[in-house]
């Protein structure tokens, strides 16, 4: 199993040795990830969402010398945000349903880049509350994200409102 990650153009050219040309297509529950970078004290920080639910986590201080153990950063900084959120599953299952990550050229997806440039103005505002990135409970700030209304549904009716992790407890726990 592998899941796509569509970078921003900017981390695009970030992590240009990580860049796929192609797709294999096979996909698991969680669908297509989208990521994107962004600077806190200097130190290269990814916000990284699902397409389908929205749910966001952030990788802080990204250097090269991380791009070997990517995979696992990946997987464990979703399985601590998935925690934090409290959604209950096991690790083995979080890593099952992830695999392999395929870093792919952006895919222009424009509800998720608008949802992902939402979260990072909320963030850029809250840097100014913290003052460094030692100070931020990064966590806490996520789950603030991950808990605000969504569109999900077609309609306009309030059953097609949520929030990320509801939809991703939808996903995750059968």
């Amino acid at each position: 199993m592998k899941t796509p990650v569509y970078t921003s153009k900017k981390l695009e050219k970030l992590i240009k040795k990580l860049i796929q040309k192609d797709s294999s297509d096979q996909c698991g529950i969680l669908g297509k990830w989208n990521a994107t970078v962004f600077y806190m004290d200097r130190k290269k920080c990814w916000l990284i969402s699902n397409s389908k639910t929205q749910y966001v986590f952030v990788l802080t201080d990204i250097k090269v010398a991380d791009f070997k153990n990517i995979e696992q950063l990946f997987k464990n900084a979703l399985y601590g945000q998935l925690v934090y959120d409290g959604i209950v599953t096991e690790f083995e299952n979080v890593s099952l349903e992830i695999g392999e990550l395929e870093f792919l050229p952006t895919d222009n997806d424009r509800k998720t880049i608008g949802f992902q440039n939402h979260h990072l103005h909320e963030l850029e505002w809250r840097k100014h509350e913290f003052g460094s990135l030692d100070n931020m409970p990064i966590k806490d700030l996520v789950n603030r994200l991950n808990t605000s209304p969504i569109h999900i549904g077609k309609g306009r009716k309030v059953s097609d409102y949520s929030d990320a992790i509801e939809e991703m407890k939808k996903l995750l726990v059968h």
